[in-house]
């Protein structure tokens, strides 16, 4: 019967180890969005037909809010949580700050569930208001659908007048979207869990990131999209 039990008792073990190392493994919340966001960028830099380049590279800011939820049919109900970058004077990207995005009339494609949202915000100074507090789209910031169109004079002759231009994808293509009155916030807590307990969102985009940083990925496409075209590259 002692052996039984004893034999019993070390299978137990054997499990909840086996369990506790592969939760070990198991990415964070943070990171996995980290991850889905690096993605949307990075597809939605491969695109060709894609957003402007002049309204890339004069961006002051990047929201990126990867599988945006509809909770209902019809309008209402949205919510999703992503990442938060403002681009530095010397053209590269601040460490990220997560955020979180909810309500509004997000126009989703009928029977798609989620949507990618990436937001380019043309003054810093709106997209530092999100870093203080509740921020609310087209109220606090005109928002448009953004522009398509990256050869010729598309990239040139652009007019950029609104302070916020956005791009969503439910299926295949990005494309301009209305997304007047969602609200966007600063997620405490996953700032929190990933950078540590005493990081604000101030905090986060005054760091300098370190040389094996989990966020340079998300950053290089970041910068790899936002990048401006050299002299001869735009004269073609």
């Amino acid at each position: 019967m002692r052996s039984i039990k004893a034999c019993f008792t070390a299978l137990m073990l054997i499990a909840s180890l086996a369990l506790a190392g592969e939760d070990a493994r198991k990415p964070s919340d943070e990171a996995k969005k980290l991850d889905d966001a690096t993605t949307v960028l990075k597809e939605f830099g491969a695109m060709s037909e894609g957003a402007p380049q002049n309204l890339r590279e004069n961006a002051a800011g990047v929201v990126v809010i990867p599988g945006m939820i509809k909770a209902g049919l019809g309008v209402g109900g949205q919510h999703g949580s992503g990442l938060l970058s403002i681009k530095n004077a010397d053209g590269t990207w601040t460490e990220p700050v997560f955020v979180k995005m909810t309500g509004g009339s997000i126009g989703f494609q009928i029977g798609a569930s989620s949507t990618d949202l990436v937001l380019f915000f043309m003054r810093e100074k709106n997209i530092r208001a999100v870093l203080n507090g509740e921020f609310t789209l087209g109220g606090s910031a005109t928002v448009a659908a953004g522009p398509v169109g990256r050869s010729g004079s598309a990239d040139t002759s652009a007019k950029l007048d609104a302070e916020i231009y956005s791009y969503s994808r439910s299926r295949g293509a990005f494309a301009g979207i209305s997304i007047d009155g969602s609200k966007l916030y600063v997620n405490k807590s996953a700032n929190e869990s990933f950078y540590s307990k005493d990081a604000t969102a101030e905090s986060i985009v005054a760091m300098k990131p370190g040389t094996a940083s989990p966020t340079e990925a998300f950053r290089t496409e970041l910068g790899a999209l936002t990048k401006a075209r050299t002299a001869q590259k735009a004269s073609q």
